[in-house]
């Protein structure tokens, strides 16, 4: 596993938009988060491709693809950490020059949501390690839940290092409105509940390599050759931990979604698998599936351990998980996940 340089004082940040750009309305936001990252030492580059939100996509694919390879090829860069997720960094992919890469140093590509397109893919392709935790626009002097507060201070973890987190005690249930207060950090509001779906045949834990992201996108590159879980599992005797958070899938969506995976031997692949909060609306009529009797129905038959709710994606806060790294996830009373930069 290749990791890039730990973050610290001095180190660069490119900000580009792999998918949804910001608009002018979140411009305020943007300026607080900047301000903060400079305030704690880090040197922040600004790409063209940060503002706009047209069709979906802050500027055509190629134009986000040749920025992204752009900062990718300079050794100047420590970090690419785009605002947000969005809907299209799908696009991008046959358009990264991935043997190119092979040349060049390492760089952490940071978030969550559509972001893990890239980093997970980076992962995969490349054996980079990256980041998956609070997106960009997350970042704020006011972000001050421990999860929020320390994504920065967990990447700057050494290589051969390790860092901890405990689950939060408390979870937002939603966003707070940037533009009317653009300082503002998540409110959390519920208490969180990590939990055995399927708990382990021995002991309380889960343990391999680490990988996964948003369900929604990742679910369209299993076992093509931008997501091969099998020759990583093949390449890693650890065995595989995939972790996977639900934005917006309706219950049978998932469960065909599901179904899929387990048709492509996905399943196989892993020794573990975690899920975080689901983010997907409820239904609203009582007779139709509801999200937990999904993976009630799909999920128990694996012969895998799974755990649940965990503080993973769209239902803030966000763990700082990093792909490719080593993982021991403990739940007894409370949960606590180790990860070990080797």
């Amino acid at each position: 596993m290749k990791y890039p340089k730990p973050l610290q004082q001095g180190s660069t940040i490119a900000i580009t938009a792999f998918s949804s750009g910001i608009e002018k309305k979140h411009d305020a936001r943007f300026r607080v988060v900047r301000a903060n990252l400079e305030s704690r030492g880090f040197n922040v580059v600004v790409g063209k491709c940060l503002y706009g939100q047209r069709k979906h996509v802050s500027a055509p694919a190629q134009k986000r693809a040749d920025e992204l390879m752009s900062f990718l090829m300079d050794d100047e860069i420590d970090a690419i950490y785009p605002p947000w997720g969005g809907e299209l960094a799908i696009e991008l992919l046959p358009l990264i020059d991935f043997a190119k890469l092979q040349t060049v140093r390492p760089k952490w590509i940071l978030g969550f949501s559509d972001v893990s397109t890239i980093a997970a893919v980076f992962t995969s392709k490349l054996s980079w390690a990256t980041g998956h935790g609070s997106n960009l626009m997350d970042l704020t002097s006011e972000a001050n839940d421990p999860l929020t507060a320390n994504t920065l201070t967990h990447l700057s973890t050494s290589i051969g290092g390790s860092f901890s987190q405990t689950e939060s005690k408390l979870y937002a249930s939603s966003w707070p409105d940037i533009v009317t207060e653009p300082t503002s950090g998540i409110m959390p509001d519920t208490p969180t509940n990590w939990k055995w779906l399927v708990k382990p045949e021995f002991g309380s834990s889960i343990e391999g390599r680490l990988i996964g992201g948003c369900w929604d996108t990742l679910s369209h590159l299993f076992e093509t050759e931008y997501l091969d879980l099998k020759g990583l599992s093949q390449r890693y005797s650890e065995g595989i931990v995939l972790y996977l958070e639900n934005a917006e899938m309706s219950p049978t969506e998932l469960a065909r979604t599901i179904l899929n995976m387990k048709f492509r031997g996905v399943f196989s692949c892993i020794s573990g698998l975690l899920l975080g909060r689901s983010a997907a609306a409820v239904p609203k009529n009582e007779q139709s599936l509801s999200y937990y009797e999904v993976l009630g129905k799909y999920l128990m038959d694996l012969g895998l351990p799974v755990m649940i709710d965990l503080d993973i994606g769209h239902v803030p806060p966000n763990l700082t998980l990093i792909n490719g790294a080593i993982v021991k996830v403990e739940l007894n009373e409370t949960g606590i996940l180790h990860q070990y930069l080797k």
